[in-house]
């Protein structure tokens, strides 16, 4: 018999145990959903979710494929801004087949990254990308004396080029016009009407701006690398829960606040090239992700059962920044072609132009292979890994975070606490392959694509997984991360611009758990956020402040204190420990209740099977020894016990 609530449900009448009523049980048909044929055209409903594929469901293949694409495109107007962002402070500046080439390292890692949390990390549908907690650091390294870019001299055909190294064996330049920078190591030319400009210089050739910005790139991989490995033994040594109960609402939301906050001149550098564009930019972004997010778009689809029919879907809500982009960019096009933006390369507003930088298409390979060291052996110092530590731990606390988010939103029981110490050694051992491979930045769990879960309401982890394949993809393409590298600076400027304010903004949603009625509360989060601005911005205004006597603890501490996050972060957790205060005043119940979600923490023992290791579970469980490691499925501590 077939009866229809809320959707079609396949069940079986009990006849033998009706009750003396005549009232019968009603049972749901069981069936393995592995090689289940999905229902309603690709939709499988469950009885009671209000998803059509719950985590461990596996949709068809040509659905994974879609909704893979769609989770990527979530996330990939995040990811190209770091690039971008990071190609001004490492020194690029017109090797536009540098940044592309960043680019799709960030995608390959990604694609890796994503692949490993979701098969053996915390095995929830999650992705993994880049994230905006370690650019903070990574621009306060880069503004140490040793890294700032030299600058730039611009002027006539001089007669000879001054100042080189005593190594220069010989130098010939013939160009009518012809520009040089120069600092004490080496000199880079950039000559136009000129081809071959060679100088023996410690037995290479001197090419045109092409090395300058690898050797700051290294400093940022190994900084990556080693200070990561302080989040993998947090993670499988299972001292992420002890951390937790230091870190508060207090804590967390100076901190992430401040990783807008402090991206704010990066953000109008770009939008300043050509304020039109950029206000346009930000319009659009807000017309699509606020104004229009409850708009219905029809598409006509199609399958077997019903053929072809209209489904709607909340178009603009899924793909704000990419339409925003594509509008953009296709105004700057019309403007480029009609002459509306100048051809002069000295007036800003000529990176408005969408062929400013269309060299690049030509320059990328069709293919490229990110590997292991490609920019060179990284390089260490105890300055950098300091001051990338910050940018580690905001990562974990946002990761902890979402990683309950994602287990409400998929209808998977809240993760215990192995599987969370599992996910975040996991991402640490990402950070470390992101760190090696030289992507300039580490990876973390991306909040959109929780959401995004909500929107499509399928939660299956096969989703994520063909995602990750679909990134590895993109990341090879050479000409894909070259195409987005030519996006004008302005519109990258404004999204840059919304999207820092979204952070600073998700950094305040903190406080909806702390009583802001409490003079302590409120001296507490004010004085972070102002140290958090003033003392970075002093000191890079007097550069030389700080003089211990010892040059390695001046760079430490300028690294730390130009660092406005973990300013802002250490404060909040010493003051948010130190001054006395409630629990309750402090927010610690609430928050740790919205995190957790204990209210509904009552979970079966057939579901929490979620959380298991994909193969190897019986082996795992004639080991005893494997009860006491934080990581396991079987751990005896913090976690519902299997008998």
């Amino acid at each position: 018999m077939t009866m229809e609530k809320n959707g079609p449900v396949d069940v079986k009448i009990n006849v033998e145990n009706g009750d003396e009523n005549g009232v019968v049980e009603m049972q749901p048909l069981q069936t393995d959903i592995d090689n289940a044929e999905p229902e309603r055209g690709g939709e499988r409903r469950h009885q009671g979710s209000r998803l059509a594929y719950r985590i461990d469901d596996v949709p068809p293949w040509y659905l994974c494929i879609f909704l893979g694409l769609q989770h990527y495109l979530t996330m990939f107007g995040g990811t190209l801004s770091i690039p971008l962002l990071l190609s001004t402070h490492l020194c690029i500046g017109d090797n536009f087949l540098a940044t592309s080439q960043i680019l799709s390292t960030i995608l390959f890692i990604s694609g890796i990254s994503t692949f490993l949390q979701t098969t053996f990390g915390v095995r929830l549908p999650i992705l993994q990308g880049g994230t905006f907690a370690f650019l903070t650091p990574t621009i306060a390294i880069l503004n140490l004396p040793q890294w700032k870019c030299p600058d730039k001299i611009i002027g006539g055909p001089p007669t000879s080029l001054p100042c080189f190294p005593n190594d220069v064996n010989s130098t010939t330049v013939s160009a009518t016009d012809a520009a040089y920078t120069y600092d004490a190591d080496y000199v880079t030319l950039v000559v136009s009407n000129l081809t071959n400009v060679t100088n023996s210089l410690n037995g290479s050739t001197l090419s045109a701006y092409s090395e300058e910005w690898k050797p700051r790139m290294r400093e940022i991989q190994g900084a990556i690398m080693v200070a990561s490995c302080f989040q993998v033994l947090c993670g499988f040594g299972g001292i992420v829960g002890v951390l937790i109960r230091f870190i508060g609402p207090l804590s967390i939301a100076p901190t992430i606040t401040l990783v807008g906050l402090a991206l704010i001149k990066p953000a109008a550098l770009h939008a300043s090239k050509q304020w039109g564009i950029a206000v346009l930019t930000m319009a659009l972004i807000l017309l699509f992700s606020q104004y229009l997010r409850n708009i219905n778009v029809p598409f006509y689809v199609w399958n077997k059962q019903r053929g072809c029919y209209v489904k709607r879907y909340r178009f603009f809500t899924i793909f704000p920044v990419i339409l925003a982009i594509c509008i953009a960019w296709t105004i700057c096009a019309i403007l480029t072609v009609t002459g509306v933006f100048t051809d002069d390369k000295n007036v800003p507003s000529y990176d408005a132009r969408t062929d400013a930088r269309i060299k690049v298409l030509e320059e990328a390979p069709w293919f490229w292979f990110p590997l292991p060291g490609q920019w060179g052996m990284p390089t260490v110092s105890v300055a950098a890994v300091l001051g990338m530590m910050s940018g580690v731990l905001a990562s974990m606390i946002e990761s902890v975070g979402d990683y309950y988010a994602c287990a409400r939103i998929s209808e998977a029981p809240p993760p215990p606490i192995h599987a969370v110490n599992r996910g975040i050694g996991v991402e640490g051992i990402c950070c470390i392959l992101a760190g090696l491979w030289g992507s300039g930045n580490g990876t973390t769990s991306y909040s959109e694509n929780i959401g995004a879960i909500g929107i499509t309401k399928v939660g299956s982890r096969r989703v994520l997984q063909y995602c990750s394949a679909i990134l590895i993809v993109f990341g090879v393409f050479g000409k894909f991360g070259a195409l987005f590298t030519t996006i004008p600076e302005p519109v990258v400027g404004g999204v840059l611009c919304v999207m820092f304010g979204m952070i600073s903004a998700v950094g305040v949603s903190n406080l909806q758990y702390v009583d802001m009625n409490s003079s302590r509360n409120l001296c507490i989060f004010g004085f972070c956020i102002f140290c958090g601005l003033m003392i970075p911005s002093w000191l890079r205004d007097n550069p030389n402040a700080i003089n211990t006597g010892n040059s390695d603890v001046d760079e430490i501490l300028t690294v730390l204190l130009t660092n406005s996050m973990f300013v802002g972060g250490f404060l909040g957790i010493i003051l948010d420990n130190t001054i006395p205060g409630t629990k309750a005043e402090r927010g610690l119940l609430e928050w740790q209740r919205h995190i957790t979600d204990s209210s509904n923490s009552t979970a079966s023992e057939e579901s929490l099977k979620t959380y298991d290791f994909p193969i190897g579970m019986s082996i795992v469980k004639k080991w005893k020894f494997t009860r006491y490691l934080p990581f396991c499925p079987t751990f005896i501590f913090g976690r519902q016990r299997r008998d």
